[in-house]
């Protein structure tokens, strides 16, 4: 099997199992942020944050092994790992921009693409192998979109009560 890798394409510089290891797991906590999503029946859930974050790992992933290639290795051509966040943030920037919309006097989407922004910050941590920062940032989205949506609900109740 990994002959077949090797010629049939360019040897990767991480082992295949740890590149399908991070996809695989950008893959799994994008669908956890997006399932909160998908259950509010919001504009974009469980597919868009997925491969939202899926992408983003990619783009990680293929970022380090871009830097092991062998006309990296003198020096000659520098890399910006900052570049690669930035490319990120931006494409996911102008997704999440389309769901935001304004209507009626009220603003919709924000925590829509605030949710895709975090997994394309997820998905950079995956595929850069950070897997404990890509951990506790989508349980913090949980809690945030799970548990702080029950606050939000009781003070609404409670001003109408007044």
């Amino acid at each position: 099997m990994e002959t077949f890798f090797t010629d049939f394409g360019r040897a990767s510089w991480l082992p295949f199992e740890v590149i399908a290891a991070r996809l695989l797991l950008a893959a799994t906590l994008g669908g956890v942020v997006g399932f909160e999503r998908e259950w509010r029946n919001r504009q974009a859930g469980l597919r868009t944050h997925i491969l939202v974050c899926l992408s983003a790992a990619t783009i990680a992933v293929l970022t380090i092994e871009i830097t092991h290639l062998p006309a990296f290795e003198d020096d000659a051509i520098r890399i910006d790992p900052v570049r690669l966040v930035e490319a990120v943030t931006a494409g996911v920037a102008f997704l999440a921009a389309g769901l935001i919309v304004f209507a009626r006097g009220e603003v919709h989407g924000l925590t829509t693409g605030a949710g895709m922004w975090l997994a394309g910050a997820v998905g950079l941590a995956c595929g850069l192998g950070f897997w404990q920062i890509a951990l506790v940032a989508t349980l913090l989205a949980v809690i945030v979109l799970a548990a702080l949506r029950l606050v939000e609900q009781r003070a609404k109740a409670g001003k109408g009560g007044d």
